[in-house]
């Protein structure tokens, strides 16, 4: 595995689109689950409990800034041809997509605008946050695992 990171980022523009891909993930999803605030003051603030939907945050970030560059090397190593991608793009977009999903205080009121669906969808939400961010954690730890794999085997790398 340590092979195609090595080969993946060994170019300064994937280690610069990580860069990004962490920093955008990392400020949207902190600022949606009301860990970042802008106004007054830029202030990074997580409250007593929870610790661990932050760590997810974190998790879900670096995840993606992993797997969003070694699937646009493999495009582009392809050249662009579907295919041959398979599922990792995919699958890296339903992984980000649900690290995002339960998007905290911010998500939940604009979701229980829509009536008596959008309760039901807070209080899902609500009780699984943590859950959901695991499987997103779990669904992009795949996504990398087989990215690496595919790498290795195209490259012939050992």
């Amino acid at each position: 595995m340590a092979s195609a990171l090595r080969l993946v980022f060994s170019g300064y523009g994937y280690v610069g689109l990580a860069a990004a891909v962490f920093a955008i993930m990392f400020l949207a999803l902190s600022s949606l689950s009301e860990f970042l605030f802008f106004e007054p003051y830029f202030v990074l603030y997580v409250s007593g409990g929870r610790e661990a939907v932050f760590a997810s945050v974190i998790a879900v970030s670096a995840l993606s800034s992993l797997v969003i560059p070694m699937n646009v090397y493999r495009i582009k190593m392809h050249g662009g041809r579907a295919r041959k991608m398979g599922g990792g793009l995919a699958g890296s977009i339903l992984g980000v997509s649900a690290g995002a999903c339960s998007c905290g205080p911010a998500g939940f009121a604009i979701i229980s605008t829509f009536g008596t669906v959008g309760g039901i969808a807070t209080s899902f939400l609500t009780v699984y946050e943590i859950p959901l961010r695991i499987i997103s954690i779990g669904i992009l730890g795949f996504i990398y695992y087989t990215t690496a794999k595919s790498i290795r085997r195209e490259c012939d790398i050992s």
